[in-house]
């Protein structure tokens, strides 16, 4: 037997013993003319899994005082949270968290919130049911008009292009639910983005602040009155309560 044959016999011995005795397994040279291996990525912790409603429901209790225990709130300064988008809540909890939307209170309660935590809040809103209110009669045509036509002349596309015909929103893209929210609410929201509010410093962040420019008060009154008013046939038990 050959010297070279000797000692690659002895090296492939030497490489399986200690295999055998739990040490690592050598890695396998480069080919020929190949750069040298990367060293691997590290592996990225898991991100929050979708969201849990019972464990949310928990956690959403300190946000009944303002938004009403199921969502519905009372007192039309607070937004409803009822049926909204778990992917929406997500999202403007991490805003207020980073501080990209500004409020101190919800700082405050965002700020104790995980990942996990704000897709379980999500989920339990999300199931259920808002209460529509009532739209101004006076208001009805016009605001269904911006809502479901825009206008073209002023570059204003319809609202129900990105929220839906019905006002459920798009969870994919997480454009919020608006049919049944307060009026007052929408018409604060809509006015301090025409003044030039932002909610961050992203894309989606700057469609509605671009959109509600073109918008004029009696507009803003219109489309708020009328969403506040917007609801399916179908009603939830929940939904036919008073």
């Amino acid at each position: 037997m050959s010297f070279r044959r000797v000692v690659a016999l002895a090296a492939t011995l030497v490489a399986t013993a200690a295999v055998a005795h739990g040490a690592p397994k050598p890695a396998a040279p480069a080919a020929a003319g190949s750069s040298a291996p990367a060293a691997s990525t590290p592996a990225q912790p898991p991100g929050p899994l979708p969201g849990d409603a019972k464990a949310g429901q928990a956690k959403a209790a300190v946000c009944g005082a303002c938004h009403g225990m199921d969502g519905n709130s009372t007192d039309a300064q607070y937004p409803k949270l009822a049926g909204q988008n778990e992917e929406y809540i997500v999202r403007q909890l991490h805003n207020f968290k980073s501080g990209k939307r500004q409020n101190p209170i919800m700082l405050g309660f965002a700020s104790q919130l995980s990942g996990q935590d704000m897709a379980n809040v999500g989920a339990y809103f999300m199931s259920q049911h808002v209460h529509p209110g009532v739209a101004d009669e006076k208001l009805v045509k016009a605001g269904e008009k911006i809502y479901r036509e825009g206008d073209a002349k002023l570059g204003i596309p319809a609202c129900m292009a990105c929220h839906g015909p019905d006002g459920r929103g798009n969870p994919g893209a997480a454009y919020p639910q608006l049919a049944g929210q307060h009026a007052q609410y929408l018409l604060k929201t809509l006015t301090a983005w025409h003044d030039g509010t932002t909610w961050g410093d992203d894309a989606h962040a700057r469609i509605m602040p671009a959109i509600a420019k073109r918008l004029t008060t009696q507009d803003i009154t219109a489309v708020s009155s009328y969403l506040e008013g917007l609801h399916t046939n179908t009603q939830t038990t929940d939904d036919a309560a008073p």
